[in-house]
Parts: structure tokens; sequence; C-alpha cells
């Protein structure tokens, strides 16, 4: 009797588990493929939002290669950079001032290279180089991003690889076709390609915790304290520029919006999908650049660089997707 008791109760206890289980929904287990698309999205309308405007930038830097001297250029359009990135970014800043002493290192050789170094090389570039031209040039940092992610550990992915042959395929023949002649300044879009590639990839090491826009103010702050020097030797050598409204207006938009904003849209979208993606859709800038040159100064464009403009898209679409 004592068995048998035993055994119902072992039946009863096992139907309680069986209707818990029932009852309990098991929640799917996570997988890379389940992961949320909205950052992703977010991260790529940045990228393609910072492209566009620095493309505009580029137009500027030639337009304004005959009037202001190129570190003139530079300082300027970080001082109106500073002026409105302050009411967001300052106070964030201070409350922070701890973390960021702790990582000086990395906020100065960050200010460096995306700050001071960066722009002043493509202004020096625009003295005697097309903007179609520097534009082109400038489509090489996304290999350099990649190269970085990649030794780095970050596997791209066969599609992401794909992307970025095509798309530099399509700037190679950019560059090779009829619409492009090199001259000396070349070699300074190569340098600040250099640069600007080293600095997407560093973003990727950004103190974790620091504000995005006190990180952005604090870079803006020292990279415009190291261009003190550079300046007054421009000024002491070459005077300083009229200021007119080809001028002003130019100055306005490289510091509003080809810096402030797109400057935050980009290490943001740098922090959602990392530089090897954000990199494919930079290559978007030749071809941005290239029409905008056609349609503000007068650059020549032809059909060759039409179809290399249709290959490099082709390469950001491929490029731009899902890592597999």
């Amino acid at each position: 009797m004592a068995t048998a008791t035993r055994r119902n109760a072992t039946r009863r206890n096992a139907a309680r588990r069986n209707a818990v289980r029932t009852a309990t929904p098991i929640a799917p287990r996570r997988t890379p493929e389940a992961r949320p698309t909205a950052p992703v999205a977010l991260g790529l309308a940045l990228a393609v939002l910072a492209t566009l405007v620095w493309s505009g930038s580029f137009v500027t830097s030639r337009a304004l290669g005959d009037s202001v001297p190129p570190v003139q250029h530079a300082f300027w359009r970080w001082v109106v950079a500073l002026a409105v990135v302050a009411p967001f970014g300052a106070r964030p800043a201070w409350r922070q001032r701890a973390l960021i002493r702790r990582h000086l290192g990395f906020v100065v050789l960050a200010s460096l290279l995306g700050v001071t170094v960066y722009n002043t090389l493509v202004n020096q570039a625009g003295v005697t180089t097309p903007a179609a031209n520097m534009g082109m040039i400038m489509a090489a940092s996304p290999v350099l991003m990649a190269l970085y992610e990649r030794a780095g550990g970050v596997r791209l992915g066969a599609r992401r690889i794909a992307g970025l042959v095509v798309a530099c395929a399509g700037v190679l023949l950019l560059v090779g076709g009829d619409g492009a002649s090199f001259s000396a300044g070349d070699l300074w879009m190569i340098a600040a390609a250099c640069c600007f590639g080293s600095y997407s990839a560093l973003l990727r090491r950004r103190p974790e915790g620091l504000d995005g826009a006190g990180f952005l103010f604090t870079t803006f702050l020292v990279g415009t304290v190291l261009l003190l020097p550079a300046q007054g030797v421009s000024l002491a050598v070459q005077g300083g520029f009229h200021p007119t409204p080809g001028t002003v207006w130019p100055l306005l938009y490289v510091g509003v919006a080809s810096s402030a904003v797109a400057f935050f849209a980009w290490n943001k979208a740098i922090s959602l999908i990392g530089p090897s993606r954000a990199g494919v859709v930079y290559y978007l800038q030749p071809v941005c650049v290239a029409l905008l040159s056609w349609a503000l100064l007068a650059e020549p464009t032809g059909w060759a660089q039409a179809g290399c403009m249709a290959l490099i898209l082709g390469g950001v679409v491929l490029g731009a997707g899902a890592r597999r």
C-alpha cells in the first residue's frame, strides 16, 4: 500500500512539473541573425549624412583655395564648430573631466588626426587639386579602415569584402579615367586619407562612458589649440584674409555642417556599425563630390565617370548590408 501511495505521489509531482513547463513559454535563444536591425539602419543613415555633408566641404576647400590660406581656413572652421558644439558638449565634458584626463593620450591623438591635421591637409590640397580628385583620393580611406578593423580581430565577411572591392574598383577606374589628372596637391590628399582612416579606426577605442557630445567638444577644443602655432605662423607669413560673403558663408558651412553636424553623425555611426561598414558608405563621397564640383565649379564630368560612379554605388549597396 505504501509503495502504491509513493507511486501515485510521484505521478502527481511529474504531472505538476509538466503543467508548469507547458504554461511557461521558453524564450527563443538569441542568435546573431536575430539582432535588431534598427541600430544598423540608423548607423548607415548617419554615415550617409556625414558623407554627403563632407562632400560639400571638399568643394568649399577648392573654392577657398585662392582666397583663404589653408591653415586659417582650418582654424576658423574649428572656432565656428566649437561655438556650435559648446552649448551641448561643454557641460558633459566638464562633468567627465576626470575620465578625459585618464584617457588624455587617446583624446589628443584623436584631436590631432581628426581635427588639426586632417582638415589642414585637405585645405592645402584644395589649392592645386580639383575637388573631384580630392573626393576620389579620399575614397582610399575605407580600405585603411577595413584593414585596421581586420587587424583588431573583426571578421568582415564575404559580402563586406566584395562591396569594398567593387567600390574600390570603381574609384580606381574613376581616378585612371580621362577626367583625372594628378597634381602635387594629390600627395596632400593621400596623407589626409591616411589621417581620416586612422581617426575612424581609433574611434572604436573611445573610452566607455565618455559622452558623445562631450567627446566632440573636447576634440574640437584640443585640435583648435594644437592649430594655434600654425595659425600664428600663417598670419605672420601670409597675412590674414579679407572677410566677404564669398569667404564667410563657406566658413560657416564647414564650421556648422561639415564639423559639428557631420562629425557627430560619423562618430555615432562608427559606434553603431563599426568603421568597415561605415567606410563602405564613405565610398559615396567621390560620386557626391564629382556631381557637386560639376554643378558648382564647372569641373568636367563625362560618361566614363558616370559609369564608374554606378560601380561605386553598387559596391556601397553590396557592402553596407549585414555581415555574412
